[in-house]
């Protein structure tokens, strides 16, 4: 089991890991989410969240091979990723490339509800054995 839990933590890093490309500038944000990033205070939060993402993503992907913060890493990406979707739901008319973030994410959340449910399997046949 603790190999399946480091894979699906490794997918979700992955996943986490993308956006960390729209630090580079605006044509890369541009890329990844289909809008112009023309506004530099627009540009200034974005390229941010580039980096915050990719701080997670590095957690994540750390976590996979660290069981002792494997749940942490799975409660800060079911935050990241059910946040992103219930704004994304919630707002709606998004364009195909917002579209393409919100099937990883519904990804990221099976990998993690998965992962979690492995995990509390595994804890609970420890502490019966």
């Amino acid at each position: 089991m603790n190999k399946v839990i480091s894979a699906l933590l490794v997918v979700v890093g992955i996943i986490h890991l993308l956006p960390l490309s729209g630090v580079l500038g605006a044509e890369r944000l541009a890329a990844l989410y289909g809008i112009a990033f023309a506004d530099a205070n627009l540009q200034i939060m974005m390229r941010h969240r580039a980096v915050l993402f990719g701080m997670l993503g590095v957690f994540l992907l750390l976590a996979a091979f660290q069981p002792g913060l494997q749940v942490t890493a799975i409660v800060f990406g079911l935050v990241s990723t059910l946040s992103f979707l219930l704004i994304a739901w919630s707002v709606g008319g998004y364009n195909a490339a917002i579209s393409r973030v919100v099937v990883a994410d519904v990804i990221a959340v099976a990998c993690l509800v998965l992962a979690a449910v492995l995990y509390l399997l595994q804890a609970r046949s420890m502490a019966s054995a």
